[in-house]
C-alpha cells in the first residue's frame, strides 16, 4: 500500500559551536545518508544508519586514474589544437613549427602513457596477489 506522505511543518533549532558542528559533520561524511537533514532525523529518531565502507586501496586507484585521465584529456586537446593549425598553415616556417611542436607533443604524450601503463601493471601485480 502507499505511504502516507507528511509535510515535515515543525523546527528544531540547535546551536552548537565550530568544533561541534565539524565533528558533527565528519560522522555525517562517514555514512551514506546524502542529505545533512536526513542524517540528523535519523540520529535524532535512533533509527539505523549505514556506514559507509570503503576500499582504501580501490579509491586511490580511482584517484589515480582520474588524475591520468585528466593528463590525457589535455594532451588530446593539445593535439588537437595542434592538427587544426596543421590544416591552417600555408608557410613552409609555419609547417616547421607544426612539426617541432608535434614532436614535443609526441613525446609528451608516450611519456603518460608508459606512466599509465607502469601505474596499471603495479596495480594489477598488487591486486591479483
Amino acid at each position: 500500500m502507499k505511504e502516507e506522505q507528511t509535510n515535515r511543518t515543525k523546527w528544531i533549532t540547535v546551536r552548537v559551536s565550530e568544533k561541534e558542528y565539524t565533528a558533527v559533520q565528519k560522522l555525517f561524511e562517514g555514512t551514506t545518508e546524502r542529505k545533512f537533514s536526513t542524517y540528523l532525523r535519523k540520529v535524532l529518531l535512533k533509527q539505523p544508519l549505514i556506514k559507509e565502507v570503503r576500499n582504501a586501496s580501490l579509491h586511490e586507484v580511482i584517484t589515480v586514474l582520474i588524475r591520468m585521465q585528466k593528463d590525457l584529456n589535455g594532451l588530446t586537446n593539445n593535439y588537437n589544437q595542434m592538427v587544426r593549425k596543421l590544416h591552417i598553415s600555408d608557410t613552409r616556417s609555419e609547417l616547421l613549427a607544426w612539426i617541432k611542436s608535434y614532436e614535443t607533443e609526441r613525446e609528451r604524450l608516450f611519456f603518460q602513457v608508459e606512466t599509465i601503463e607502469a601505474y596499471i601493471r603495479k596495480t594489477a601485480d598488487l591486486w591479483l596477489r
